[in-house]
């Protein structure tokens, strides 16, 4: 009996003290390398190599207390890829729980209101934490993988910044983006104001996006579009120079001539009537719900003032003065 209490008394006694040693080995702060130290961890990675990874980087003291550490916590099996940044303070509990919840750093990327598609995707194309799924596909094959029904893209994704994990496909992002202009452009279809000269969202996308290259200044922008809702509704050309510059394309030299204006081609609005048949840009939210809540207004003109705002006229004479006095310097 006395030996079996000894046995017995020597294992209780081993069982708190590796309790106790345990429990400070998980709870003291990891060794960096450097601070902060950034990892990753491959999709598909197992906790042991990646326990072997952070104990050959002098991260952890050992591998196999920290496998213990997932089995006793019932996380060996819960590990999340990604990108992470750890501080000096970090146990290996709080590590433990970091790249089993998914807590990773994450990259940006920022589409910008008045971009074109071709713009968009040499940001995407540039992106170093992107893997770049569409590189060499056309544009209808892109719209095909992220489920998109119309096209061509000109305009479809919606201007903003995307976080993601680092290694995420393009067609991710592009499909996000995608996504995010449909419900938006959704939204504000259904919260549009009668009788509109418009008949279905993309018409309406069409318009924000010639509001969005025409506005140098937010308060502008439902004038602008009253101007171009009016002249619909009139039937009036909408003769506005970005959409003949679109339809140039790399033709356009950073000057438009009056040649350019007097060319018929299917974007120019100089030579055609209604809208032009796709989006020239991509237009934030601010121009979406302009042009499908414009001002209610008698303006059928405006010209630049040259200072980021456009002066608004209701006939073409006063139309006239105004752009002899703010576009050839003349007084009024």
């Amino acid at each position: 009996m006395r030996t079996l209490k000894r046995i017995i008394f020597l294992v209780l006694a081993s069982a708190i003290l590796f309790a106790g040693w345990f429990t400070y080995q998980i709870n003291k702060p990891v060794q960096l390398p450097v601070v902060p130290y950034e990892f990753s961890i491959e999709p598909g990675s197992s906790l042991r190599s990646v326990a072997k990874q952070l104990a050959d980087a002098g991260v952890l003291h050992d591998v196999w207390s920290f496998v213990l550490l997932s089995r006793v916590m019932g996380l060996a099996s819960s590990l999340k890829a990604g990108d992470y940044e750890i501080a000096a303070s970090t146990s290996p509990l709080q590590l433990l729980e970091r790249i089993t919840k998914g807590d990773i750093n994450q990259s940006e990327i920022r589409f910008i209101e008045g971009w074109t598609f071709s713009q968009l995707r040499q940001i995407l194309d540039a992106h170093p934490a992107i893997r770049h799924d569409t590189t060499h596909l056309a544009d209808k094959e892109i719209l095909r993988l992220i489920g998109a029904g119309e096209t061509p893209a000109e305009g479809l994704f919606f201007p903003d910044t995307y976080f993601f994990a680092r290694g995420s496909s393009d067609i991710t992002i592009l499909r996000r983006a995608y996504h995010a202009m449909q419900n938006h452009l959704n939204t504000a279809w259904a919260e549009r104001a009668a009788d509109l000269p418009l008949t279905d969202p993309y018409q309406a996308l069409i318009l924000a996006s010639i509001v969005e290259k025409e506005t140098g200044r937010e308060s502008d922008r439902t004038m602008v579009a009253g101007v171009f809702i009016n002249r619909l509704r009139l039937g009036m050309l909408l003769q506005t120079d970005p959409t003949v510059i679109y339809g140039l394309g790399k033709n356009f030299d950073g000057n438009l001539r009056k040649k350019d204006l007097l060319t018929d081609q299917e974007y120019n609005t100089y030579t055609r009537g209604g809208l032009p048949p796709t989006p020239i840009a991509m237009p934030g939210l601010a121009s979406i719900q302009a042009a499908l809540n414009p001002a209610k207004t008698n303006a059928l003109y405006f010209v630049a003032k040259g200072n980021g705002e456009s002066h608004f006229s209701n006939n073409l004479a006063d139309h006239n003065r105004a752009v002899s006095r703010y576009q050839r310097r003349q007084p009024p």
